[in-house]
C-alpha cells in the first residue's frame, strides 16, 4: 500500500509542478542557475569518466582478440557500440543519480527541514513549480553531457588502442565507421531524455516529501540514489525492448 501511495504522490507532484507557474523572469533565473549547478558542474566528472572508460573498453576488447583471423577493426567497432548504446547514456546516468540526484534531494530536503518550502506556500507561490520545474527544464540539456561522454569515450579508446600498440589509427577509425546505424544514436538520445526526466523528478520527490530533521536529509539522499538508479535500469530495459527488439 505504501508503494501505491508513493506512486500516487509522485504523479500528483508532477501535476502541481506543471501548473500555477511562477513569474517568467524568476523562472528564467532559476533555470540558468540549475543548468549551472546540474549540467555545467558535472562536465568535469563526466568527461574524466568517459575518457578513461572508453580507453578501458578498447583495451579489454583488444586483449581478448586472440584469434588472428578476426580483423582489428572490430576493436573500434566494439568500442563505438559499447559507448553509444550503453555506456554513455546508461552508465553515466547512474553516476549522475549519485551526483545530481543526491544534490537535488539534499537541497530540497534542507528547505523542507528549515521550513523554507512552507514559507513559499504562505507567500502564495507554487513551491513545486518554483523548485522542480526549473530542474526539469535544465535537465533537457542533459543530452549535451551524454554527447560529450560519447565523444571523449571514443577518443579515449582511440588513444588507448593506438598508443598501446593494439591497433593502427586507420583500423580503429575504419572500425568506428563500420556498419554504422544512425538510429542507434537516436535510440541513445531517446533514452537520455527519459533518464533526464527521472534524474530531475525522482530526487525532487524524495526531497520534497521527506519527513523529520537534518538526519533524515542524508537518508532521503541515499534512498533517492537507490530508487533513481533502479528506475533508470528499468527504463533502460523497457526502452531497449521497445526500440531495438523489433
Amino acid at each position: 500500500m505504501g508503494y501505491l501511495e508513493d506512486i500516487g504522490t509522485y504523479f500528483l507532484m508532477l501535476k502541481r509542478t506543471f501548473s500555477g507557474f511562477t513569474k517568467a523572469g524568476v523562472l528564467k533565473e532559476l533555470i540558468f542557475k540549475e543548468i549551472d549547478d546540474l549540467i555545467i558542474g558535472s562536465l568535469g566528472i563526466v568527461g574524466f569518466i568517459g575518457f578513461f572508460v572508453g580507453g578501458v573498453i578498447t583495451l579489454q576488447t583488444a586483449l581478448n582478440l586472440t584469434n588472428p583471423l578476426i580483423p582489428k577493426t572490430l576493436i573500434g567497432f566494439a568500442t563505438r557500440q559499447s559507448i553509444i548504446l550503453e555506456f554513455a547514456p546508461t552508465f553515466i546516468s547512474i553516476i549522475m543519480a549519485g551526483k545530481v540526484g543526491s544534490f537535488i534531494t539534499s537541497s530540497i530536503g534542507s528547505m523542507r527541514v528549515t521550513e523554507q518550502i512552507d514559507a513559499l506556500e504562505v507567500m502564495g507561490i507554487n513551491s513545486l513549480n518554483y523548485l522542480v520545474f526549473p530542474k526539469i527544464i535544465a535537465m533537457l540539456t542533459y543530452p549535451f553531457l551524454i554527447a560529450i561522454a560519447m565523444f571523449l569515450g571514443i577518443f579515449g579508446g582511440l588513444l588507448a588502442g593506438v598508443y598501446g600498440g593494439f591497433v593502427s589509427m586507420d583500423e580503429f577509425v575504419q572500425g568506428i565507421q563500420q556498419e554504422f546505424i544512425p538510429f542507434h544514436l537516436a535510440y541513445a538520445f531517446i533514452k537520455t531524455f527519459v533518464f533526464a526526466f527521472i534524474l530531475a523528478t525522482v530526487p525532487s520527490w524524495h526531497g520534497y516529501y521527506m519527513k523529520g530533521g537534518a538526519l533524515e536529509v542524508g537518508k532521503a539522499s541515499t534512498k533517492s540514489f537507490v530508487w533513481t538508479s533502479v528506475l533508470i535500469i528499468l527504463a533502460n530495459y523497457i526502452i531497449t525492448q521497445l526500440l531495438l527488439s523489433a
